[in-house]
């Protein structure tokens, strides 16, 4: 059989990276979308000339480094130019996630990805979990994290769908507020998703 595979997904300061490294110790691995799509448009040829083509030379540095002040100023206010360069990554990212999840040797592996529901590649998993917090605490978590206002969070968050579409498509939710115990949580799919392959 082959392993399941299982999306993680959260909003912004959900603590969806902190439910995969509880996963993560327990012997299972984890695809961590957002970086692998940072590295293929560093590293993969034709997504470089893709991007080159869409947002122009100055979308990368004279020694081939990804121009990331450059691109986030293309994009970060205007919806239509972040599905152009989403449209352009996430096929290759979805299909590195692929590649990967079929080479694991574990009862099952995990994808973490923020716009999980949003690429539609959800649909590739045999299961989704969501990460949810309140939006007060996950502002809070991203204002400490990332030094940022709390405003800059808010328009973040409004490029993501809202927990309550998510939890529509979602199989599985981890409450993550930082009241109740997320170990438990865990553990408990973590046993649902092994009882699978027996």
């Amino acid at each position: 059989m082959p392993p399941i595979k299982v999306g993680v997904t959260g909003g912004i300061g959900s603590g969806k990276s902190v439910i995969c490294k509880i996963f993560h110790t327990l012997g299972i691995p984890v695809f961590d979308a957002d970086r692998e799509a940072k590295r293929l448009m560093a590293t993969d040829a034709e997504l470089i000339a893709a991007i080159r083509a869409e947002f122009g030379d100055e979308a990368y540095h004279g020694d081939g480094t990804l121009n990331r002040g450059y691109l986030a100023s293309q994009v970060f206010n205007d919806a239509e130019r972040l599905a152009v360069l989403n449209g352009l990554v996430h096929p290759v990212a979805i299909q590195a996630g692929e590649v990967w999840a079929n080479n694991q040797d574990a009862p099952y592996s995990i994808k973490e990805a923020a716009l999980l529901f949003e690429s539609g590649s959800f649909k590739l998993n045999d299961y989704t979990i969501l990460v949810t917090a309140p939006e007060a605490t996950r502002i809070a978590r991203v204002v400490q994290r990332d030094g940022v206002t709390p405003q800059e969070v808010r328009l973040r968050m409004q490029r993501q769908w809202p927990d309550e579409q998510k939890a529509k498509l979602a199989d599985f939710t981890i409450v993550n507020d930082g009241s109740q115990p997320v170990i438990p949580q865990v553990l408990a799919l973590d046993r649902f998703f092994r009882s699978k392959q027996s």
